[in-house]
């Protein structure tokens, strides 16, 4: 037969094994530890494990195992810099707070989804938890009012892998929003809220330059009553001018706050592995 083969067919890497490259984890880089999903920044190293941060500053320890790690979505092993790298910059945060996580792109959206009653609640969302939502590959979509909850709620089929959440004015007992509230029972849907009649009044009135929101007397529409309170003709005015003021978590009210981190976190939440059977 001669030569026709090389000397040993199955010499060298035949298997061609996927390399899997070393980056050194530089502070600020931003990763996810591959088994749980956690993502967060590189702050530091501890007991030869790297210390990662997410956006809400909690802070976790992992083991720097080969591939334990997603950067950009693809594996990597994690490696400690060469002594002497560069200390990091000041933390930069969102207007929601959290800690800003620099040259990352928006993920592809999630099944999962925020609701909003309106375009107003929905523009308010986007200006101080924007930043947040687009990282977590959350869409926040505005209804119109939430007199037909229960039913939307059924043709958007909620699931481990579906989540829903539900931001609602006016939550509180004994107001017509919670009784629409309360035939919700989905375990994969998380209804909450805020006080307020209205989200305009979540926004603090320093932040509007008023002294307090205008009281409107019952049976006349909210909004209207504010703006001839205020000397605005007409809300859309009146919303700009709102909107224009509101540049962080710290220019609107505590519940509202609460109220959408709850629901950020519990959209983001990671399904429950399915069980297996033997």
């Amino acid at each position: 037969m001669g030569r026709r083969y090389a000397d040993d067919v199955l010499a060298g890497d035949w298997r061609r094994r996927k390399v899997v490259p070393e980056v050194p984890a530089e502070p600020d880089l931003v990763v996810e530890d591959a088994d749980s999903g956690f993502c967060g920044a590189v702050v530091g190293f501890e007991s030869g494990a790297v210390t990662l941060e997410d956006r809400h500053g909690r802070r976790r320890n992992f083991p720097m195992l080969p591939a334990a790690f997603l950067l950009d979505g693809r594996p990597v092993t994690l490696r400690r810099p060469a002594p002497g790298a560069a200390a990091p910059a000041p933390r930069r945060r969102t207007a929601s707070g959290s800690i800003a996580v620099d040259g990352v792109r928006a993920q592809v959206a999630k099944a999962s989804r925020i609701w909003v009653e309106g375009v107003h609640d929905a523009a308010l969302v986007e200006r101080i938890w924007g930043d947040d939502l687009r990282i977590e590959g959350v869409v926040v979509e505005p209804l119109d009012g939430i007199d037909a909850l229960a039913a939307e709620v059924r043709a958007f089929g909620p699931g481990p892998g579906r989540r829903l959440g539900v931001l609602v004015d006016h939550l509180v007992p004994g107001s017509k929003e919670s009784r629409i509230v309360s035939a919700v029972t989905s375990a994969h849907v998380l209804v909450t809220g805020h006080p307020y009649v209205d989200v305009w009044q979540a926004v603090k009135p320093a932040a509007v330059g008023i002294d307090a929101w205008p009281v409107v007397p019952p049976g006349r529409p909210w909004k209207e009553g504010v703006c001839a309170a205020l000397g605005v003709a007409e809300p859309a005015e009146l919303w700009r001018r709102i909107l224009s003021r509101v540049n962080s978590y710290h220019d609107v009210e505590t519940p509202l706050i609460n109220a959408i981190e709850r629901l950020i976190d519990f959209v983001t939440e990671p399904p429950p592995p399915p069980s297996s059977s033997i």
